[in-house]
């Protein structure tokens, strides 16, 4: 886990948006955030938040260039905490004056209004062959081949990539949810929220030592959170993002 960090009342908490050509709200809602329409005191960017954006790979930066660009210039103004994903890692010098967690730093320890909150994007605690699969793939040789691989090939890698994601169900049911998160994380940490992505769910869970928190992905329904404190567990305060409203 990595060093305690402390969640502001106001921040904004996004996860899993798959942004991609394909899915352009995202950009929407960072221009809103840059342009102060949407406040903002800390942007909590919870892992997928790209389609694909690697930091080796000289195209995905591209190709995502401009949502990059703004979340840099939030960065500069508001403390942005960047969970890496499973479809974007590698990303400290992508993303300079935010605060990135690979896997290996998370779940990330923070605190909230007096209460230990653990934040992880959800692909931690996997069995052996996906934990295998994610050190292969985030590997810096690896990736460099793939990048001359991808460049040879007028980028056929990441084209047959993007056909593949854009086929993708991002917002199936996950039936089973609660005897699959206390199975995989019950006895493994102690806090009292525990707050993921990855599964798209937008479901609690009351795991045995903490409320288990799996929040509703932006690529579903442009859902996003903001934090406020209250005496209640339901402190993550859900909203929609829609441009024009």
């Amino acid at each position: 886990m990595s060093r305690n960090l402390e969640i502001k009342k106001g921040a904004v908490v996004v996860a899993d948006a798959h942004y991609s050509h394909k899915r352009p709200h995202f950009l929407e809602f960072l221009r809103d955030i840059d342009s102060k329409k949407i406040s903002c005191p800390q942007l909590i960017l919870m892992g997928d938040i790209f389609d694909a954006l690697f930091g080796e790979i000289p195209q995905t930066h591209k190709i995502n260039q401009e949502a990059i660009t703004l979340i840099n210039r939030i960065s500069a103004e508001v403390e942005v905490l960047y969970l890496e994903g499973n479809h974007d890692f590698n990303l400290t010098t992508v993303f300079p004056k935010a605060k990135v967690f690979p896997i290996s730093s998370q779940p990330v320890e923070c605190r909230m209004d007096g209460k230990k909150v653990l934040l992880s994007h959800g692909d931690i605690e996997s069995d052996l062959g996906y934990k295998i699969y994610t050190t292969i793939i985030r590997s810096s040789c690896v990736l460099y081949l793939l990048r001359a691989i991808d460049s040879i090939s007028n980028h056929y890698i990441l084209k047959k990539l993007d056909e593949y994601l854009g086929k993708k169900n991002d917002c199936k049911e996950f039936v089973g949810l609660e005897e699959f998160m206390a199975k995989r994380l019950d006895g493994k940490y102690s806090c009292d929220y525990f707050i993921e992505g990855h599964f798209h769910q937008n479901r609690s869970v009351k795991l045995k030592e903490f409320l288990y928190i799996n929040l509703g992905a932006f690529a579903c329904n442009q859902r996003y959170f903001i934090v406020e404190f209250k005496d209640s567990i339901q402190f993550l305060q859900e909203e929609i993002f829609s441009k024009g409203n």
